[in-house]
């Protein structure tokens, strides 16, 4: 079984920063991408960005490319989130997933196991 733990969510003030951390423990898979999603209320679950194993390829969604990046520590089995220059509209359950599918996947579905999640709040 594998387990992801996510930790760093929290309220901050519009144009702010906040660094959300992974952590994945258990049977993971040898060569995994790591992938976070967000969930806003009444809103369905969508792709915020991801990166492979290598680190050699990410892929942001538009709505954070510029103020978003990931990162990865393989010797920790650990991804991060650096979010700046937040606005309202990141408000959400910040949501961190791994999958064995080669490629970035950007469909939720396509994601073996998922964290719990944590969450962020922009104030305007």
């Amino acid at each position: 079984q594998v387990q992801l733990v996510e930790s760093g969510g929290g309220l901050v003030q519009a144009g702010g920063s906040l660094r959300l951390s992974c952590a994945a423990s258990g049977r993971t898979f040898s060569r995994y991408t790591m992938g976070w999603f967000r969930q806003a209320p009444g809103k369905e679950r969508e792709f915020v960005m991801a990166i492979t194993w290598s680190g050699d390829r990410k892929y942001y969604a538009d709505s954070v490319k510029g103020r978003f990046t990931i990162s990865r520590d393989n010797a920790k089995d650990t991804v991060f989130l650096q979010m700046n220059s937040l606005k309202p509209e990141d408000t959400a359950v910040y949501f961190c997933a791994i999958t064995n599918t080669v490629g970035i996947p950007t469909t939720a579905g396509r994601y073996d196991y998922w964290g719990q999640g944590t969450q962020v709040t922009v104030s305007s």
